[in-house]
């Protein structure tokens, strides 16, 4: 067995937190120090490993921070000190959701991906078929490694929803068939491949340490991208048959004083 350790084996912890600015509690603009205690906040010396910042449209929240980092400690470090005296007392957390990265058992192997050419009529002996599964084969391991231990991208626009796969009678993906599920998920994929380079996605999982399955995050080089690809996929009967929603955030990625000069909680 191994050691007992909070640190996973595989993957990383994530943190999504939304949080609103309690303008009610202010009797002005934010002084020095509380200004200089936000950008502390969210710049701290012991960074964890991921970090990106946002500010969110819409009345529900003000701005969020997504965190990834080996160690849960590190992760709500982050969210602990958002909430600290001081600063925290203008600050009110509005929702967050707490998840691990993951390879998806629907990530097809070398032999799966080959499996798949064939039965679209690829000719299992084409030098074309060798060529692309020879392409996969070495994409493969830093697909994983971005599953992983992803590098969050440098585009503008992000957008962050929790989901669960339905278990209704008639429609409970959890009493499927492994090869239907897989099949299913295939062409889910397929429709995403057509965003390829507008559109990155990390699907986190949230099973056993959260209320929702899993947690998406899209990032877009434009706004109309999430639109697109969200719209899009719901036509995969992995989503339109088996899939539940939960809220919508938006948000455009900011610096810390950016995101206290939009919400208009600074002086200028």
């Amino acid at each position: 067995m191994p050691e007992p350790s909070v640190i996973p084996e595989n993957g990383w912890h994530c943190g999504h937190f939304f949080y609103r600015f309690r303008r009610d509690a202010m009797t002005g603009v934010l002084n020095e120090a509380e200004r200089s205690a936000f950008l502390a906040a969210l710049n701290p010396s012991d960074a964890p490993e991921r970090i990106a910042t946002y500010w969110t449209s819409g009345h529900r929240a003000d701005f969020a921070v997504m965190v990834m980092d080996p160690d849960p400690a590190k992760v709500d470090s982050i969210h602990q000190s958002i909430m600290a005296p001081g600063i925290g007392r203008y600050i009110e957390p509005t929702w967050s959701f707490v998840s691990m990265s993951e390879v998806s058992e629907y990530v097809p192997s070398v032999q799966e991906f080959k499996k798949r050419l064939v039965r679209g009529g690829a000719d299992p002996n084409s030098p074309e078929v060798a060529a692309k599964v020879s392409a996969y084969e070495r994409r493969l391991p830093m697909m994983n490694e971005q599953r992983l231990r992803p590098e969050f991208p440098d585009l503008p626009a992000a957008c962050f929803y929790p989901m669960n796969k339905s278990r209704v009678p008639g429609a409970n993906w959890f009493t499927e068939a492994f090869s239907a599920r897989n099949a299913m998920m295939a062409e889910h994929a397929q429709s995403g491949m057509a965003f390829a380079g507008k559109v990155s996605q990390l699907i986190s999982v949230g099973v056993g340490v959260d209320d929702w399955e899993w947690m998406v995050t899209l990032w877009a080089r434009n706004p109309e991208y999430l639109k697109e690809i969200v719209y899009k996929m719901r036509f995969d009967e992995a989503s339109a048959k088996y899939a539940e929603f939960g809220p919508f955030y938006v948000g455009y990625k900011a610096t810390p004083l950016e995101i206290l000069e939009h919400c208009q909680v600074v002086g200028k």
